[in-house]
This record gives C-alpha cells, structure tokens and sequence, in this order.
C-alpha cells in the first residue's frame, strides 16, 4: 500500500522553500521532517509537562509506601523558673522580712515511635492503587507523545502543501497578467474585443483573491508549525515515502486493540478504581500501632533529680458507628469504578473509529491522487490544445482561461490529497499506537519514564526532584 510522498509539481524540485515574516527561532535549521520530529520530542512544551506530570504520580507510590515505615518525633522543654517567697517579718521587732528565692531549671527531652501495624489492609491497597496510577500515567504519557508528534508532522505537511499551493497561485496570476497584456495588445490592434479585456480582467483579479487567501492559510500553517515544532520553517524537503502501516485494515485493528495506549490507560484507571473501593472499605475494619515513648527529665535545683522512662503502647481501633461518611465512600468509590469501567468500553470504539477513519482516509485519498494525476495529465494536453486553437481563432479567450483554471484547480486538487494521503497514514500509526519516537527510531537519548519512579518509590528522605 506504501506510495510515494508529495510530487513537486513544479518543476520537480526537491526542496519547498518557506520564507515569511515570523522571527527565527534559535534553535536549527529544520530542513526535514525527522529533523522536525526529533526537535518536538526534545522541545515541546506539552510533551515535557506530561512528564513532569508522570514524576509527580510516581511520587504517590512512595507516598502509599511511607505508611509501612514508622513515624518518629523528637519533643524537647526547657524551663527556667526564677521565683521570690516573701513569709513575713522575722523574730526581732521591726526586723526584716523573710525572703525564699528558687532558681529552678527543668529540662524534658521525649521521643516518640510510631509503627501502623494494620489499618484494614488500606497500605496494601493504597500502595497497588498508586502503581496502577503510575502505569496509567505512563501509558498517558505515550498517548501525549504520539499526539505532540502527530501535530508536528501535520504542521509540517501543513507547510508544504500551502506552500505548494501559494507557488501554484502565484504561478497563475504571473500568466494571466501576461495574458491581460496580451489581450490589450490584441485590443488596441483591433484583433480582440473589450470582451476578451473585461474576462482576463474579472480572471485576474479572482487569481489575486485566491493567491491572498492561500498566502494567509500558508501564515497560518507557519506558525501552527513554530508553535508546536519549535521553530520557524525555513527551508524544508518533503518527505518521500508513507510510514510503514500493515496490509490491511483487520490486522491495524488487532495492533490497535493490542497497543494503543490510551486503552492502556484506561484499563489501568479501571485497576486503580478497584483499588479505591477497597480502600475505602478499610475504612470499616479495625485498625492496630505501636507507639514507643523515651522520656528523660531533668530537674536542675538543689534536689539534682533525674527521671528516664521508657514505654511501649499498643492500640487497636475498631469503628463502630462513624456518622454514615464511610458507607457513603464506599457506594462513591464503586460507582467510580463502574464508570472506569465502562470507559474501557468506551475508549475501545474510539479506537475501532480511528481506526477505520485512518483507513478509509488513506484508501480514498491514493484513489483521489490516481485520479488527480490522471486530471492534471489531461488538463495539461487539453490546456496546451485549446491555446493552438485560440491563436487560429477556433478557440476564445474565455475557452482558454476556463482551461488554464481547470488545470489549475487540478493541481491544487493534487497537492492537497497528497498531503491528505500522508496525514492519514499517521493517523493510521497513531491509532495503533506506533506513532513514537523509539517507533520511528528518530536519533534522540529516549526519555525512560521508569527512571525516577526506580530512584524515588521507596525513597524514605530528600526532596530533590529527579528527570
């Protein structure tokens, strides 16, 4: 099924160029689509936000997991107590007061270990349901990836086809204006009527319309380029041949089924509900820790007393009645589940439809290209006819402008189903779920999502953030 890419239908150069008014981006040169892919995967700014995302659902893991280790507090008093007893005069007539002066510093230092030993199987749960989250992002993530890099090659065909278009439209209305010339020469001799002027006139300016609204899409699709590949078109080559996709439109459907990630994601969300049901149930049954209390007191006045303790508690919980709230979370958290559930369902029609989209797209477009050609072949031979026949006068000037814009809008035709050809076919991929950049081998360091959620989930101290 592969065909070849874009035909230049200019001349058969190789190279579209693209020069506009937008400001150049630092980053290089674009000048292929791989180069275009390889700077979206390492620049674009949704791609590198859906993995910071990903780092922070990693972090839930190690989150679940502190629940299994103790918590340990460290509480330290100090005070001092400067105080003045006056009892009263003394013995002696007229004498002076008794004074009591206490200058007392106390000193308390205690520490507190606290070890869940079981909280109603919630830990266990809660540790599975974030690692289902985390494999949920990651299959998130490639979903991300494969549309990043889906828009990038759209903006890049985008380009050229509208670049394509501009230098058709451009191309015609340099020959009409010397078609316009040419039929006031023919005027002024008295060889052509006002008639022949006034319709080369009207066809010109329509020309002029067309080439201003085909320059304004091709604005467009540069900075739908700039924006998403991160820099500004300069000169960039179209690409030769389709990616390869599989024989027929049953085994995409199986790949589809089997690899895209956005089912991936959806089963795992599902997993993670069902975890929450159980987490919630948790919240029912009886919960049991042991706390370990180390106390030293000091009692700095004329005494110089010392105490130290050491105790050990042990506490089992079991909820009797707790206002309703639990009950209502656990109808909550089946419900979610059942919706998860039922977006299984729902994301895998969305992926049949891609699919068979995809297909049907690409079939209707390489019959749309076979005809295309065959129309601009015959618009060619007919238009090169009917000017042979207007110099001999069996033809009008009307004849020969309708033929040149037939020709025209064969073209144009072309060019546009050649890049709807090209699209189609990696929507196609991207419905399978192979729209990636290890997929398309591009010559990039791969971003590993696994690498921080290895260094970080059983991580017990810092805070240092990782990629």
């Amino acid at each position: 099924m592969p065909r070849s890419g874009f035909k230049n239908l200019l001349g058969g150069a190789a190279v579209i160029a693209v020069t506009a008014g937008l400001l150049a981006s630092p980053a290089s040169a674009i000048s292929t689509l791989e180069e275009a892919l390889v700077q979206t995967y390492e620049t674009n700014p949704t791609l590198l936000a859906e993995r910071a995302q990903l780092r922070a659902t990693d972090e839930g893991v190690a989150q679940a997991a502190s629940n299994w280790r103790p918590t340990v507090t460290v509480t330290g008093t100090f005070t001092d107590t400067d105080s003045r007893v006056d009892t009263g005069p003394g013995s002696i007539p007229n004498g002076p007061s008794n004074l009591i002066s206490t200058d007392r510093q106390d000193y308390t230092g205690t520490v507190v270990a606290t070890q869940n030993v079981f909280r109603g199987f919630r830990s266990v749960n809660e540790f599975r349901q974030a690692q289902a989250n985390v494999r949920a992002g990651r299959a998130g993530l490639h979903t991300v990836e494969q549309t990043v890099l889906l828009s990038a090659i759209t903006a890049f065909l985008d380009v050229i086809r509208d670049q394509a278009v501009v230098d058709l439209r451009h191309n015609n209305v340099a020959v009409l204006e010397r078609q316009l010339e040419a039929s006031q020469d023919r005027f002024d001799l008295g060889d052509a009527t006002r008639t022949d002027v006034a319709q080369s006139e009207a066809r010109l300016s329509f020309a002029q319309a067309n080439l201003t609204g085909a320059e304004a899409q091709l604005t467009a699709s540069r900075a739908a380029f700039e924006r998403v590949i991160g820099s500004a078109p300069n000169s960039i080559l179209a690409p030769a041949d389709l990616p390869g996709i599989p024989e027929a439109e049953e085994e995409a459907l199986r790949l589809a089924l089997d690899s895209n990630p956005a089912l991936r994601a959806a089963i795992e969300a599902e997993t993670a509900a069902r975890r929450a049901v159980d987490i919630a149930v948790g919240g029912l049954l009886p919960s049991a820790r042991v706390d370990v209390t180390l106390s030293h007191s000091e009692d700095d006045d004329n005494l110089q007393t010392q105490s130290d303790s050491a105790t050990i508690t042990g506490t089992v919980t079991v909820p009797l009645y707790q206002s309703g709230a639990e009950y209502s979370a656990i109808r909550q958290a089946r419900e979610s589940s059942s919706a998860a559930r039922i977006r299984i369902a729902e994301t895998e029609r969305q992926i049949r439809e891609a699919v068979a989209v995809a297909w049907d797209t690409l079939v209707s477009t390489q019959s749309v290209i076979t005809s295309s050609e065959e129309q601009v072949r015959a618009n060619e031979i007919a238009f090169e006819g009917v000017q042979q026949e207007a110099q001999v006068g069996s033809r009008t000037q009307l004849d020969v402008l309708n033929a040149e814009q037939e020709l025209l809008d064969s073209r144009v035709a072309l060019v546009r189903a050649q890049r709807d050809e090209q699209v189609a076919a990696y929507q196609l991929v991207s419905a399978i779920g192979e729209l990636t950049a290890q997929d398309l081998a591009l010559p990039v360091e791969y971003y590993d999502p696994a690498r921080h959620y290895r260094n970080t989930w059983w991580l017990p101290i810092g805070w240092g953030v990782g990629q």
